[in-house]
């Protein structure tokens, strides 16, 4: 029996797997291959990225097939800088190049049954109208991203990041409008899309984590006070979360434990984070990329200090896998079904936030049971596996609810 076909669009190549977006994604799709549909991937990538990553391509999909994005310099900085005038987002205009436009369009010519847009920004390289029956897959809800860091910014960037949102705002509706369903990454999302987006369908698949990859082994009793972050660090989330913590949480730390340190794990480190925690003396060390972030990320606590942020963040549960203990704020850890007090510390202001961090690096009978618990619960609730089958599942509904 033939297998329905699914095209799966990519803005983004999706190697190395150096960011949550691009974990999610290719372990769906590598675990989709083989399932209910014959699967082909279509993405971006230079050259020199579709040799160097051939067999992980290759993986990923029964047919995968790369085409070349624009060349990016200081022409493409301009044409960034004067899209904050247009109408469209920033994010959904960058993957409107005529490369990705032709490569979509032929794509959609070769009329496979179902088509999944990654995010809803790669929708507007696509054609307004699609016979075919397609979904996006929404990591995040993008509009609140763009409205908490409004919220949180000031001066003129308050206005700009306003503005953004309120451009995105109109773009989900239309993508929500235009679309079958959209598949979420929480409860919480899918409603979201639902209630103040108007999707016509919208469901939710669980975070997945990899627990035999990230293997446990929890930070010994007499383990040094090493803090750990990981997270791509050319994500303003990421950015505005650790320069709060840094100007905030982490003096009252190093105050109580001067042998404390932090490690943060994650691309492209901005310059003047960098500078300004060396010209502070403190005891923090910026890896930049890591080929593998289980040499860097085991330490006796995890903290993920984010004030601005959507979706699920994957890589609570990779720190819980490797039974590392976590500090989060409560958005650090929105969507994901984890308890506080249970599975992990949660606290927002910064003096609550330094003393969840210190009782942690004093207390090794609590660390070993928050690691303990929630390990527990990550490797019988949580895989990319399960999150594909759930996937799979909703596609299977909106492609037979179609036909």
């Amino acid at each position: 029996m033939t297998r329905p076909s699914l095209l799966f669009i990519s803005p983004q190549f999706l190697f190395p797997l150096d960011a949550g977006g691009k974990i999610r994604s290719a372990n769906i799709l590598k675990h989709l291959k083989g399932g209910a549909f014959e699967t082909r991937l279509i993405m971006p990538a230079s050259a020199g990225e579709e040799t160097r990553f051939a067999s992980d391509i290759g993986s990923l999909a029964d047919n995968a097939s790369c085409w070349r994005p624009s060349p990016q310099g200081v022409l493409s900085k301009l044409r960034r800088a004067m899209l904050l005038f247009g109408a469209t987002p920033i994010s959904a205009q960058s993957e409107t190049s005529a490369e990705a436009r032709a490569a979509v369009n032929a794509a959609i010519a070769g009329a496979p049954d179902l088509i999944v847009f990654d995010y809803a920004q790669s929708l507007a390289s696509a054609p307004d109208d699609i016979a075919i029956p397609h979904i996006f897959f929404a990591h995040n809800v993008e509009t609140e991203i763009l409205e908490r860091h409004a919220k949180t910014a000031s001066g003129a960037m308050k206005h700009v990041w306003a503005r953004e949102a309120a451009k995105m705002r109109r773009f989900e509706r239309r993508a929500c409008s235009r679309t079958d369903a959209v598949i979420a990454v929480s409860e919480r999302d899918a409603d979201m899309f639902r209630q103040a987006f108007g999707a016509k369908a919208a469901f939710a698949i669980p975070t997945g984590v990899d627990p035999d990859y990230f293997s446990f082994a929890p930070p010994a009793d007499d383990a040094p006070p090493s803090v750990v972050f990981t997270g791509s660090m050319d994500w303003k989330a990421n950015q505005d979360g650790l320069a709060w913590f840094m100007d905030e949480a982490w003096p009252a730390i190093a105050a109580a434990r001067p042998d404390a340190s932090f490690t943060i794990v994650g691309k492209n480190p901005p310059r003047a984070m960098v500078e300004a925690a060396k010209a502070k003396g403190l005891a923090w060390r910026f890896t930049g990329f890591v080929d593998d972030v289980r040499e860097h990320a085991r330490g006796a606590v995890y903290v993920i200090p984010l004030r601005v942020g959507g979706g699920t963040r994957i890589k609570a549960y990779e720190a819980m896998a490797m039974g590392t203990p976590v500090v989060s704020t409560r958005l650090g850890v929105e969507g994901l079904p984890v308890r506080a007090g249970e599975h992990f510390l949660e606290a927002d202001a910064p003096q609550a936030f330094a003393a969840a961090v210190l009782s942690l690096l004093a207390d090794a009978g609590l660390r070993r049971r928050l690691a303990a618990q929630a390990r527990r619960l990550v490797e019988e609730n949580f895989s990319h596996r399960a999150a594909a089958r759930i996937f799979e599942q909703h596609c299977l509904f909106v492609l037979n609810g179609a036909r």
